[in-house]
C-alpha cells in the first residue's frame, strides 16, 4: 500500500501501564505487536510522516503526558518493556484522551486538520474498545483508515480479530499489514 504525504501514524494507548481489570492478560496479546508497531513508527519517522501518540489519562488529571511517560516507566509496571520500546521521541505528537476514542473531547482532529491530513495509520490497544472507537469517529470525520492487522492488540486473539473485521467492513478500513506500507 501507498501512502501519501497527508498521512498520521496514530498510536492509540501504547503509554501503558497495565494495572487494570484484565491488564496482564492484554498486555499478553501486546507482546507480538510491539516490534511491528516500533519498525512501522521507524519508517514514519524516516520519511516524515507525523507520529501522533493518543493515550488514556488513566483518570489521573493532574499529570501530563510526559508524567505519564515516566510513570509506565517504573521497573514495577507490567508494561515497562512495551513502553520502552515505543517510548516517544523529540517531534512526536501527544494528546491525552479522557475516554475510548482519541477525538472525543480531545484536540485530535484539530490537529490532523492544521498537519492537513488525510489518511490516517491506526496502530495500538485495544483493538475492540480504544482504537474502535477512535477508528469509528475517524470515519465520521470522513478520513481514510488503514488499520494495520499486525499493529493492533486487544484482550483476546477473538476478540481482536472481530474487532478487525467489523473495522475492515463497516468503516472500509485497509487492514493490510504493516511491512506492506510503503510511504
Amino acid at each position: 500500500m501507498k501512502q501519501k504525504e497527508n498521512t498520521a501514524l496514530l498510536l492509540i494507548d501504547v503509554v501503558n501501564h497495565f494495572q487494570f481489570d484484565d491488564g496482564e492478560k492484554l498486555y499478553e496479546q501486546t507482546i507480538p505487536i510491539a516490534q511491528n508497531i516500533a519498525n512501522l513508527k521507524k519508517r514514519a519517522n524516516k520519511h516524515k510522516i507525523p507520529v501522533i501518540y493518543v493515550n488514556d489519562n488513566f483518570k489521573n488529571w493532574q499529570a501530563d503526558f510526559k508524567d505519564l511517560v515516566l510513570e509506565c516507566l517504573k521497573e514495577d509496571n507490567v508494561g515497562k518493556e512495551f513502553v520502552e520500546l515505543l517510548k516517544p521521541e523529540k517531534g512526536d505528537y501527544h494528546i491525552l484522551k479522557p475516554s475510548y476514542s482519541g477525538f472525543y473531547a480531545t484536540p485530535l482532529h484539530l490537529l490532523l486538520e492544521y498537519l492537513n491530513v488525510k489518511i490516517v495509520i491506526i496502530t495500538g490497544i485495544a483493538g475492540n474498545m480504544c482504537v474502535q472507537f477512535t477508528a469509528n469517529d475517524a470515519f465520521m470525520l470522513k478520513y481514510k483508515l488503514h488499520i494495520p492487522s499486525d499493529c493492533l492488540a486487544s484482550n483476546t486473539i477473538e476478540a481482536n480479530r472481530a474487532a478487525l473485521e467489523q473495522m475492515e467492513t463497516v468503516l472500509k478500513a485497509d487492514t493490510t499489514p504493516s511491512h506492506l506500507i510503503n510511504f
